[in-house]
């Protein structure tokens, strides 16, 4: 009798790169008998836990599909019209076909190497010149986390920038989105800013000195906005700066506020095609008047030119940075959402300003027949608004119940009100549905043209660029899209091996779900029960990463990892102010973290202490002792990377954690690389207070060239009660949260089935097998660089964790050539370059991950070896140093063509220099840009076509 073939049940060699052969070869070559021994040598055996997780058997990538689809088949998609910042919309099929679920735009690294990233640059630009035109303001930047957070930046930016003779005060709008109010609180209290809340219908109040800013919400809560023309004036007289909330498709036809007064503008662009996804994530948006330049958070993209002249796209004004400013910036923002920022500049460039208009007039046309019907049967006053239409109701919850049964999803923000809000996706036939279920009769009048008062009727042209009016058919937009995509690196094409940034895997099955109209056409503010399948995947998730990490309780609001660094800090705040204790403040932190790290305790209201390093890149304990104990009467926390920054497992970690605790403070575990621990030790065990986790780099998440990310905390069970909470939905924390960090529930939701999928697949013993492979994969690279490189830093027996880092400061020495340099010479070879100048000067950090195989590895290690080659002929004077292919990298395919070649080397040494780069070239769209003269000359939005 035959035997039946095992059903195919491992994601785990799909996943991981190597082979068993392949990962034995390389253990083989570092002395080692088998993976995991090597990898339980690199970590401390004080901390080794290899306690299995209780994580259920993997399924197949069809089971696991199959049981997803299953579970969010509980969400109840009754069609919303609750509004609040929240909107059903239509992606258009060739950008979600081209950008949404393309590989090629999703595992993108944030563009840092401009040379290979055009295209999304591109895509970036358009987005900023869409806000301001759109805004009516000088300078937009490439997108934040979502719109309360926005409006958070703004306040806080205004702060910085408040007269001495005004208040810290900030007057706020009543009718603000209460999401927005709520992350706003959060933000404002460790800064010593007040929050006076106004009726802008009834004035400003007044004080003794001027609040610094003024916050409106245009179109507000209730769709309103005609009574904010007289406000403005009063706001300029006494010299407040007037910060506005604005929707994006309302700015299409009504005044921007840039040309009545505002001086910041932020927002969620949301409504351009982006679905709501139970919450997000989606791109918000912040303009301001060039003034606030140097002061705005986030990334801006700017124009300059390359070495041949070439108009060229990169990061601009780097200097205004968290990353370089530290505990000096004004903000932490680490991620952007950049996908969807550039899948809402699409949609705009897709439809033009006129189809932008159209569907905001259609918007409001089918609001005013709606808002005329409901007037003349007595359940509405008069009013205008924009797309919602507030109605005072003494049985609202009664209203919400039969508009559930007809098939609606409506918004109640007070017992006594309900929203309706009307978007992109509402129809003539659902205008008739609302008007039976409020009135019992149906509209007899067809919708008509919509009248805008004369005062806010827009007049000014907006989206001007040619770039907004060319791509309207599908074939052209298809194809505009094919070509920034061309010019953009990914992992599409090779490894991309960033130390510190963990770009694995992002597998098609964990991506899938992302489409599903069951995941992404929730509002996140619809009742629990309306959200089951939703409740029963973020429950488990949170489950499993208590499992995996150790730890008690776990929120998954944060929607950034520097979102998580500040949460968790203010979970611990909040844990000493509970405790009457408010004087402990001071952050000790190592003088090799990550400039978020400093930055988000100063957003948290602490103060920073720096820790020295030894020689070895570990913590210096004296310094540590002596620190902790100098302020053990002021000490909160202490924030350590783990393994460190420098890419090893320091063997101090639990005398660390006892130093603190032992003088009263909590330890703050930034969880950037917890890919080196998964299955080996358990964080929540050997000492941490509370962690945060990279989903976006650990549990498989893609980058989206810059966003989105995901930024959960864990926590142990003493700050459970000081977890994340929600103004609209309640997340059962109560009184001691430390409030809200994102503007839903759970910060961007719609992208967590990908770390379930991937935890679903793996399994506990794969997801071990992971991390193994991983410091395996790390630790063969350091030892095939070794003849050429040396690596800085070393952990117990001679190894590293799942990074390296390599020293350049020789070979700058010898040769004149830079980690810019090998940086973009590494781009003729194919590859992007590894994490560059940090956490050490003129090093790079290179971290392949368990995705890659072992030819992959070869092939960068060949690449960087034959570098090395070529850095030695600099050296020995067979190059010139200023004129050699690695100072002249990268060669664009338009230079490697020209008629005339004047350089000391062939155009195969440029192009094509190891055999197998023919096999699969990528050719930078642009040469070595002009960085200085970008700064110099700064252009942030579209260029006239000319330049083209």
């Amino acid at each position: 009798m035959s035997s039946i073939p095992p059903e195919e049940s491992s994601f785990a060699h799909r996943h991981i790169g190597a082979s068993d052969d392949d990962l034995m070869k390389m253990t083989k070559a570092l002395g080692f008998d088998s993976p995991e021994e090597l990898a339980l040598k690199a970590v401390p055996q004080n901390i080794i836990d290899l306690a299995p997780m209780d994580l259920p058997n993997p399924a197949t990538e069809a089971q696991a599909l199959n049981e997803l689809k299953t579970m969010m088949a509980q969400n109840d998609l009754a069609k919303s019209l609750m509004g609040m910042g929240y909107y059903g919309t239509h992606t258009p099929s060739v950008i979600a076909r081209n950008i949404l679920e393309n590989p090629s735009w999703y595992t993108q690294y944030t563009p840092y190497q401009a040379e290979i990233a055009q295209g999304r640059l591109e895509a970036l630009l358009n987005f900023q010149t869409m806000i301001t035109e759109l805004t009516a303001l000088d300078i937009a930047n490439a997108s934040l986390l979502d719109e309360a957070t926005a409006v958070s930046e703004a306040v806080t930016m205004a702060f910085h920038m408040k007269q001495k003779d005004q208040s810290n005060q900030v007057f706020v709008d009543d009718k603000l989105f209460p999401q927005s109010l709520a992350v706003l609180q959060t933000r404002a209290e460790p800064l010593g800013i007040e929050l006076v809340l106004f009726s802008p219908k009834k004035g400003l109040p007044a004080g003794e000195k001027p609040p610094f800013a003024v916050l409106l919400q245009f179109p507000d809560l209730h769709g309103e906005y005609t009574h904010l023309d007289s406000l403005t004036p009063l706001i300029k007289t006494q010299g407040s700066q007037l910060i506005v909330a604005a929707d994006i498709t309302a700015l299409t036809l009504l005044t921007p506020p840039g040309e009545w007064g505002a001086d910041i503008v932020v927002g969620s662009t949301q409504r351009f095609g982006i679905p709501m996804g139970y919450g997000g994530p989606h791109a918000g948006y912040l303009a301001a008047k060039d003034s606030y330049l140097r002061k705005m958070p986030g990334r801006i993209v700017g124009v300059s030119k390359d070495q041949h002249g070439k108009k060229a796209y990169r990061l601009a004004l780097a200097t205004r940075e968290q990353h370089i400013r530290r505990d000096k910036a004004t903000s932490n923002i680490c991620t952007a959402q950049v996908l969807l920022a550039i899948m809402a500049s699409m949609y705009a460039v897709y439809h033009g300003p006129e189809g932008l208009k159209t569907i905001a007039k259609r918007i409001q046309s089918l609001t005013d027949a709606l808002r005329e019907h409901l007037k003349a049967h007595g359940r509405l006053e008069s009013g205008v608004s924009f797309g919602t239409l507030a109605i005072a109701s003494e049985a609202s919850e009664a209203e919400r119940t039969r508009f559930y049964q007809a098939g609606y999803h409506i918004g109640t923000p007070d017992p006594k009100t309900i929203l309706l809000s009307l978007d992109e996706t509402t129809t003539w036939d659902d205008v008739q549905a609302i008007a039976q279920v409020l009135t019992g009769k149906t509209l007899k009048a067809a919708p008509r043209e919509p009248q805008i008062p004369p005062p806010w009727e827009r007049k000014s042209a907006f989206l001007t660029h040619p770039v907004f009016h060319r791509y309207h058919s599908e074939t052209q937009m298809m194809r505009y899209i094919k070509m920034l995509e061309r010019r953009d690196l990914s992992l599409t094409h090779s490894m991309i091996p960033l130390g510190s940034c963990t770009m694995k895997l992002n597998a098609a099955s964990e991506l899938m779900p992302l489409s599903w109209p069951s995941v992404n056409q929730l509002h996140p503010f619809v009742p629990p029960e309306h959200a089951q399948g939703y409740a029963q995947m973020l429950r488990q998730l949170e489950q499993w990463l208590c499992t995996i990490t150790g730890f008690e309780g776990v929120s998954l609001q944060p929607n950034s990892g520097a979102q998580g660094e500040y949460a968790g800090l203010l979970a611990i705040r909040r844990y000493f102010l509970d405790r009457g204790q408010p004087e402990r403040t001071v952050c000790l932190i190592p003088t090799s973290a990550h400039g978020t790290n400093p930055a988000s305790a100063v957003m948290a209201g602490m103060r920073v202490v720096p820790i020295r390093c030894d020689d070895k890149g570990n913590i210096d304990l004296e310094d540590l002792k002596t620190k902790a104990q100098k302020h053990q009467h002021e000490l909160s926390t202490m924030m350590i990377t783990y393994p460190s920054t420098h890419g090893v497992f320091e063997e101090g970690i639990v005398e660390i954690c006892q130093i603190v605790h032992e003088f009263g403070g909590q330890v703050y575990m930034d969880g950037a690389n917890l890919q080196a621990q998964i299955g080996l030790c358990y964080a929540g065990k050997f000492g941490p207070d509370v962690c945060h986790m990279n989903l976006h780099k650990t549990f498989c998440i893609p980058h989206g060239g810059g966003g989105p990310g995901m930024g959960p905390i864990a926590v142990k069970s003493h700050l459970i009660k000081h977890l994340p909470e929600h103004p609209v939905v309640p997340m059962g924390i109560g009184a001691q949260s430390l409030g809200s960090v994102s503007a839903a529930p759970y910060g961007s939701p719609s992208i967590l089935p990908i770390s379930w999928m991937y935890i679903r697949m793996m399994g506990a013993s794969a997801l071990k097998k992971a991390t193994v492979s991983a410091i395996v994969a790390a630790n063969y690279i350091a030892h095939r660089l070794t003849p050429a490189y040396n690596v800085v830093y070393r952990g117990q027996s001679n190894l590293v964790a799942h990074e390296c880092i390599i020293d350049l400061k020789p070979i700058k020495k010898a040769s004149g050539i830079d980690e810019a340099d090998i940086a973009k010479r590494l781009m003729d070879y194919g590859f992007h370059a590894p994490t560059v100048s940090w956490p050490v000067s003129h090093s790079m950090m290179i971290e392949p991950t368990e995705s890659e195989s072992l030819e992959e590895i070869e092939r960068f290690c060949e690449a960087m070896l034959a570098i090395a080659q070529e850095v030695e002929k600099v050296s020995s004077g067979v190059w010139p140093r200023e004129q050699n292919p690695i100072k002249n990298a990268p060669h664009t395919q338009q230079m490697v063509t020209q008629e005339s070649w004047d350089y000391p080397y062939s155009r195969q040494e440029a192009a094509f220099p190891l055999p197998w780069v023919e096999e699969n070239k990528f050719w930078p769209f642009v040469g070595r840009i002009d960085q200085a003269g970008g700064d110099r000359h700064l252009i942030c939005t579209c260029p006239p076509m000319d330049s083209y």
